[in-house]
């Protein structure tokens, strides 16, 4: 169930498109995907992971890394052992026609639950989603950036990554896409053969803030506490502002 009654309206249509994996839902989806798209993927992007033992191997677990172009999660769930879900455009999955239908078909067999984002409803519907997601002991993944970079360099993390590690207790496991942008420069066009790197860092766990996830302070205390070992890990340049608003300038 939703958190509160005055969430459960802006939510409903997010959370009711999620379902617990069963043999016939995205779980046997995402098994046949990787088996099929996986050594294909490889093969293009040769993707190098590193620190991958930082993944708990069962449990809840907030996956929380940079977000350079859109490959980023394509290549996240496939260098991942377990199963990562994440938030993405809704307009992925209400495409017409076959080719409508098996973007619909791949996007949510990898493990994307589509969200209309757009305004304060789509905040909450993400953060709720999310939270559902680490109640049933699974992975979340989330671009603390909230969208991607407009120029390579890091910009500063949105506080929903420290809600849901507060509200849930999950700890979080930093990750760093390199060199994903040089594949697909801005996100757009078929991405071009290559080598990537996904880097993870050690698992973090903010218990000593248990109960204090409306504290503006130590939400952005959390937040840029995460960013910056995203930061160490992917070499990028910070920047603290949103990317939202560089790309507006």
């Amino acid at each position: 169930m939703c958190a509160s009654p005055r969430a459960a309206s802006i939510v409903l249509t997010c959370t009711d498109s999620y379902r617990p994996s069963t043999s016939e839902d995205p779980l046997s989806r995402f098994a046949l995907i990787k088996a099929v798209l996986g050594p294909i993927m490889r093969l293009m992007f040769r993707p190098q992971v590193e620190g991958a033992e930082h993944i708990p191997a069962d449990g809840p677990v907030i996956m929380a890394g940079n977000h350079l172009t859109f490959i980023d999660s394509i290549v996240l769930p496939l260098v991942s052992k377990r199963q990562v879900f994440f938030i993405g455009k809704d307009e992925y999955v209400t495409g017409k026609g076959f080719k409508g239908r098996l973007m619909a078909w791949f996007f949510t067999g990898v493990g994307m639950i589509p969200v209309d984002r757009d305004g304060a409803s789509g905040g909450v519907a993400a953060l709720m989603t999310g939270r559902r997601i680490l109640e049933e002991g699974k992975i979340f993944g989330i671009y603390p950036e909230g969208t991607r970079s407009p120029d390579g360099r890091l910009y500063r993390g949105r506080t929903g990554i420290a809600r849901l590690t507060l509200m849930t207790g999950a700890p979080v496991v930093p990750f760093a896409m390199i060199g994903t942008d040089k594949l697909q420069p801005g996100g757009r066009g078929f991405p071009r053969p290559g080598r990537v790197t996904v880097r993870f860092g050690e698992a973090m766990e903010f218990s000593r803030y248990e109960g204090m996830d409306r504290d503006r302070y130590v939400l952005r205390a959390v937040t840029d506490s995460v960013m910056t070992e995203v930061m160490q890990l992917s070499g990028q340049e910070y920047v603290d502002m949103y990317a939202t608003k560089a790309k507006a300038a």
